[in-house]
């Protein structure tokens, strides 16, 4: 039985304990980033949001990509703590590439010079609701997932190992697998201080 909407945003949370153990099939993953992609709402029905879904050895490639790009900025003796987290998310079945296309994004500028400091914001906020929605159906599914952002360090590698277009823009990475441990207790600030009704 599916989870109700309320049930579902309750129980998404951030995950670094993940196993390559399926919990779907591919094609069902597949299926969610294509149902996220379609459904997401976007500035001016943009639809600026590209996705990249990399499973087996794809998953791993980019995270060894990642290791090697961090391996040459964090110093030696600090370095073993970043490979064990990086080495959390290659543990996981696959990843989600979240990407922005700047020329959607430069087009509409063009067409509405009124709004064109907006759109790159309107692309982020969609995008974030974007990684929300994949987020969350993976975790209706079974998976644990977290979203990282080691965009500058690993763009430009990522664009060549799988052809990437130039003008897709890295926005974050979201590595998913079958949870192994479950994240503490999540502290929340009182609603008081957050939420103001008036009526």
């Amino acid at each position: 039985m599916k989870k109700d909407f309320l049930a579902a945003l309750t129980d998404r949370r951030t995950f670094y304990g993940i196993s390559k153990e399926a919990v779907v099939s591919d094609e069902r993953i597949k299926e969610i980033v294509e149902e996220a992609v379609k459904y997401t709402p976007s500035s001016f029905n943009s639809q600026s949001a590209r996705v990249v879904l990399l499973l087996g050895d794809h998953h791993d490639k980019l995270w060894e990509i990642t290791k090697a790009a961090l391996k040459k900025i964090v110093p030696a003796d600090q370095f073993s703590a970043t490979e064990d987290k990086i080495n959390s998310f290659k543990n996981g079945y696959g990843t989600v590439l979240f990407f922005e296309d700047n020329s959607v994004i430069e087009s509409l500028q063009e067409q509405f010079a009124l709004y064109k400091d907006n759109f790159p914001i309107w692309s982020q906020q969609s995008s974030g609701m974007l990684q929300f929605v994949v987020w969350t159906e993976l975790e209706v599914e079974g998976f644990g997932a977290s979203l990282q952002h080691y965009n500058e360090l690993i763009e430009n590698d990522i664009k060549s190992e799988w052809n990437i277009p130039d003008n897709w823009k890295l926005i974050g990475q979201m590595p998913f697998g079958k949870p192994t441990a479950q994240p503490d207790e999540k502290q929340f600030n009182p609603l008081e201080e957050r939420v103001k009704v008036f009526k």
